[in-house]
């Protein structure tokens, strides 16, 4: 009877689990903000610049106001705007269809103007000294106003007080035959929905300064205030970067991204079924509830999804079948050794913590980092990163854990193992492996990589992107035939240097221009393409002083990323294990940048997201591995090695230990990005590409490379007195329900 309850529970829960998911997730998907590269749009980084005098931060925050105000007179549905560093303005309007109107808006200079309720001008900004929060008479929250230019002030508040509606209206951004008193006047005072920011009633000359009482909130009077400031502000926007993508080119990017990653799930799943049996079929659930989590939580915190940040969350599925690929081989382990199943499973689960938590924490340094030093989209990876890495540890920990117990709890796999999770009692091959005679063999096959790699990129260097070297991209595709000798004297018409075309797997074509274009440029190459091919157009611009910044910020969160691992796995373990780990990476980094060079492929911004994704996920395997030699070390020898075999017989034995998850963990991470590869979207096939080199790359160096180098230091240490580990062992996690 117990038996059939815990079967009738956990069946329970796996059809309320998959109810859940199949019930939410497509509402979800709907209403998700998409980014500009999976919905079209533009977007623009503006340098704020002082017109007269010092940029104080007051003026970037006012500027920032008014444009926030706009992009509501715009209509756009899900407008971004943000400040970043202390003089920088970047805005971004997915689905905006006029992009002219969108870039004039937004650049033109704030105007505050005083007028009568017929429109005629009274005054501009340029009588006032500034606005601020004041009271009135009664202690009500009022607008105070500084009047710079006392004369013209009162003669226009004496010419008003005269008239017979002796009413003065502030605009902000009047436009002649746009806005009138009339139409607005409803609306006047409404700071969100109106250009009309306030009427007053003006019953005398004011040659002094004023107040403007009513029956304000005190929001409102901060609002009104900062409103009056921002249309006085001695500032000027530069643009200094620009994106432009169709929305044809934003729903093909998206349409084939949502399929490249439904293929690599289904194709995750399928081997972790074939591998893992009836574990498989239950931690595939849990990808799958891992998945709706990690885009639930970042619709709450009303994250944009962009193309990065579906490759994020496609990495963070890699990272936890990886979760459950080391919990299945721990619990594997304890039943080579004659282990029960049900407490086989609670030693696997507990001997795997330590591993699952610091692998998943030296990652989480790195999103952490990319979040802190990146951009925009960077930015956002790093968001969607940051969220796969915290749900992996609930989803894997908890959540599969607790649903597996409950079948465990039931005995009816005690004698199914191989149904269980495919544990079969035949040896494996490599099992026979001798990891310590071969590799002389694989540090030589290293360097001969490296020094090849040295010379491609000393004699070709890097193909850059106009990220790095600044310029103009331009995306051009269209139904009818074209020919890259037609482009090119397109370009050549059009006045304008370029570096390069060339040919996109999608068919269309990727031009890169020396110049960077201004936005009548920019209108004026969209209309060209658009008159004679019936072409849409997608159009960047960098310049250099985007570039500068980006380069600083990149050599910037490759130095932190490898201090803050460094330091991690030195505290965790010790830093000969760190200087290990931190040498395969660099050897990981190094064979992606060598292989770019040689393949003449292009590297742009998402390019640093993809090296320091792989320096996250190359570390995840080899702290398994470090975390396996530390355990051998004291299960084998007590923590006392005497001898040099005796450390290589540690290592050899706990390579062989991990080889095979190591094996498991890349194919099931290789199978979404090859599939984003073949069927996603061009924009990021560069970035996939750096993460398949870097995957492969990091599974060799963590087997072959940093064990060894971890093993070279310490054999000098044989002999020596060793100090006491302060890092306290990580305990099997207990929760009521799981382990007991």
């Amino acid at each position: 009877m117990k038996k059939k309850s815990g079967i009738l529970k956990g069946i329970m829960y796996v059809i309320v689990l998959l109810l859940l998911v199949g019930s939410f997730f497509p509402t979800l998907l709907k209403n998700l903000k998409f980014g500009l590269d999976l919905k079209g749009g533009f977007e623009v980084l503006y340098e704020v610049e002082s017109i007269d005098g010092d940029l104080t931060s007051d003026m970037v925050t006012n500027t920032y106001k008014t444009m926030l105000k706009r992009i509501d007179v715009l209509g756009v549905s899900e407008p971004s705007i943000t400040v970043e560093g202390d003089n920088r303005i970047r805005v971004q309007l997915a689905g905006v269809t006029n992009e002219e109107e969108a870039r004039d808006l937004l650049s033109r200079a704030a105007s505050l103007t005083f007028r009568d309720t017929k429109d005629n001008l009274l005054m501009t900004s340029s009588v006032l000294g500034g606005a601020s929060v004041g009271t009135d008479q009664k202690g009500r929250p009022a607008v105070s106003l500084s009047v710079k230019n006392k004369r013209e002030f009162f003669n226009a508040t004496k010419k008003v007080s005269t008239m017979d509606d002796n009413r003065i209206v502030i605009w902000l951004d009047f436009e002649e035959g746009v806005n009138s008193f009339s139409s607005e006047e409803s609306n006047c005072g409404s700071l969100s929905n109106s250009k009309c920011l306030s009427v007053a009633t003006v019953s005398q000359g004011f040659s002094s300064d004023v107040i403007i009482q009513g029956n304000f909130e005190k929001e409102e009077v901060t609002s009104l205030v900062e409103l009056i400031n921002s249309g006085s502000l001695p500032t000027k926007l530069v643009e200094i970067s620009s994106k432009n993508v169709e929305a044809s080119f934003g729903q093909s990017s998206l349409d084939k991204t949502f399929f490249a990653s439904i293929i690599g799930i289904i194709g995750i799943i399928l081997v972790m079924v074939l591998l893992y049996r009836f574990s498989g079929l239950i931690s595939s659930i849990g990808i799958l509830v891992y998945t709706f989590t990690v885009f639930l939580v970042f619709w709450v915190i009303g994250g944009v999804l962009t193309l990065p940040g579906i490759a994020a969350a496609i990495i963070g599925v890699g990272m936890a079948i990886d979760a459950n690929v080391i919990t299945y081989s721990r619990i594997k382990d304890e039943l080579k050794n004659g282990t029960k199943l049900q407490m086989a499973y609670k030693l696997g689960n507990k001997n795997a913590l330590s591993s699952i938590l610091d692998s998943n924490i030296t990652t989480l340094i790195v999103a952490i980092i990319l979040f802190i030093f990146g951009e925009s989209s960077i930015k956002g990876f790093a968001t969607m990163l940051i969220i796969s890495i915290v749900v992996t540890l609930l989803i894997t920990v908890l959540l599969t854990r607790y649903v597996l117990s409950l079948f465990v709890k039931t005995k009816m796999f005690d004698d199914k193992l191989n149904l269980f999770i495919g544990y079969k009692t035949k040896k494996e091959k490599f099992q026979k492996f001798n990891f310590m005679k071969t590799k002389k063999y694989f540090i030589s096959f290293s360097c001969i990589i490296i020094i090849i790699g040295a010379i491609a990129l000393g004699m070709k260097g890097l193909n850059l992107g106009i990220d790095f070297k600044g310029g103009t991209s331009i995306n051009v595709k269209s139904e009818n035939t074209l020919k890259i000798k037609d482009l090119k004297s397109d370009i050549k018409e059009l006045n304008y240097k370029m570096d390069s075309i060339s040919k996109e797997a999608d068919g269309s074509y990727s031009i890169v221009l020396e110049d960077n274009l201004t936005k009548d440029q920019i209108n004026e190459t969209k209309n060209y393409f658009s008159d004679k091919y019936q072409a849409s157009t997608d159009i960047g611009v960098v310049s250099n002083v985007v570039k500068r910044e980006l380069i600083k910020n990149a050599i910037l969160s490759l130095l932190i990323a490898s201090l803050g691992i460094i330091i991690y796995i030195s505290f965790r373990f010790k830093f000969s294990y760190a200087c290990g780990a931190i040498i395969s990476l660099l050897h990981d980094v190094f064979i992606v940048i060598a292989l770019f060079s040689v393949l003449r492929l292009q590297v742009s911004t998402i390019f640093i997201a993809a090296i320091l994704s792989i320096i996250g996920y190359s570390i995840n395997d080899t702290i398994v591995i470090f975390d396996r030699i530390k355990e051998n070390i004291k299960l084998l020898y007590n923590n006392r090695i005497k001898k040099k075999e005796e450390l290589e017989n540690a290592v050899n034995v706990s390579l062989k230990q991990t080889f095979a998850r190591s094996i498991i963990t890349t194919i099931t991470t290789l199978i979404p990005v090859i599939a984003l590869i073949i069927f996603g979207s061009h924009e990021i096939i560069n970035f996939n590409i750096a993460l398949l080199i870097g995957l492969v790359a990091g599974s060799y160096s963590s087997i072959f490379i940093a064990s060894q180098i971890w093993l070279l230091i310490e054999s000098k240490n044989i002999g020596k007195k060793q100090k006491k580990n302060t890092s306290k062992e990580i305990e099997e996690l207990t929760v009521k329900g799981i382990n007991s």
